[in-house]
């Protein structure tokens, strides 16, 4: 059995799997949890519940083959250490490997969300075939996971892969600590602080907007609520996806001209709201980036799509129990 511990901004799941026959490790059971608790409290719960899960399903720790655990970065995979995640405010230097081994008495395994989905990708879904691909988060925060000639590339000081922070305009939203980065752009936290400035800006001068009513409202906007106006025609909303969309195409123009990526896996939104940033995003990238390497870069949505994330982690649990 595998025990998997998938940490991020917004929430985070508890996932027990185990291996079968099929091309995946197999989801048994998982609980999902807002991220709503300061760090060690919130930690205490994912492991509250995963011992629920097991009692649940009458499964001892010792059947255990090993633990993973993914989150946002930065990290520290070698040490078991998350460091500050600009998602997981108050989240500094937490020794989440020593605390699961201390808890469970069984091998633990701490990588980066991007890094860790892009394994689960390569070995499992849209990237199974190619050895030289990109994996987009694109959920809470943007960041990277590469594999590069066959190999997890994570880079010298675990950080590889933190395109969140690229800047990408003078101003803009914040993501990542930094204004006008990618994060800020392109990310559920971004998509809602350009949707916030949109409302704001045409509720002042007197106009309507679907998915905010009223300047009092303006906190309870995510990028699934400008996404469902955007289905529906907001033109406000239509507005903050293009602006996402050029954004986006200027920052994978960046990585097809850095890297020559066979393959970019965009996750979270990106599947979800496809028809609203694909167009957008191509215009850019056939305008930005070298031919080439556009022509030989395809671009798709993650193919294990909603389950990713717990794929994910049991994949590392895999990976910690042949450690």
């Amino acid at each position: 059995m595998l025990l998997g511990f998938d940490i991020g901004g917004t929430k985070c799941a508890v996932v027990l799997g185990r291996l079968n026959d099929s091309a995946e490790p197999e989801i048994v059971d998982k609980e999902i949890l807002p991220t709503d608790q300061p760090a060690y409290r919130m930690i205490d719960l994912l492991f509250n519940t995963a011992e629920n899960l097991l009692v649940k399903h009458g499964i001892s720790v010792e059947q255990l083959s090993g633990i993973g655990i993914s989150c946002g970065g930065p990290l520290s995979s070698k040490s078991g250490l998350i460091l500050s995640p600009p998602n997981l405010p108050g989240w500094d230097n937490i020794p989440i490997v020593e605390l699961a081994e201390k808890r469970f008495n069984r091998k633990a395994l701490l990588q980066n969300d991007a890094n860790a989905c892009a394994v689960a990708e390569w070995k499992y879904g849209a990237g199974r075939g190619y050895n030289n691909l990109i994996f987009l988060t694109f959920g809470t925060g943007m960041g990277a996971g590469l594999i590069l000639n066959g190999q997890l590339y994570s880079g010298i000081s675990d950080l590889a892969g933190e395109v969140g922070h690229i800047k990408l305009s003078g101003t803009g939203p914040v993501g990542f600590g930094k204004a006008g980065s990618f994060e800020g752009y392109c990310s559920g936290g971004g998509i809602a602080q350009l949707a916030q400035a949109k409302a704001r800006e045409k509720l002042q001068m007197g106009e309507q907007v679907s998915y905010c009513k009223s300047l009092a409202d303006l906190s309870n906007i995510t990028a699934k609520s400008v996404a469902d106006a955007a289905m529906q025609g907001d033109e406000a909303a239509i507005a903050v996806y293009e602006t996402c969309s050029a954004y986006l195409g200027r920052a994978l123009s960046l990585l097809i001209d850095i890297l020559n990526p066979e393959l970019i896996i965009l996750g979270s939104i990106y599947g979800r709201s496809k028809p609203l940033l694909e167009a957008g995003m191509m215009k850019v990238i056939r305008e930005e980036a070298i031919a080439v390497s556009r022509q030989a870069c395809r671009i798709v949505p993650a193919g294990l799509s909603e389950n990713i994330g717990d794929i994910a982690a049991l994949s590392l649990a895999l990976l910690s129990g042949e450690g």
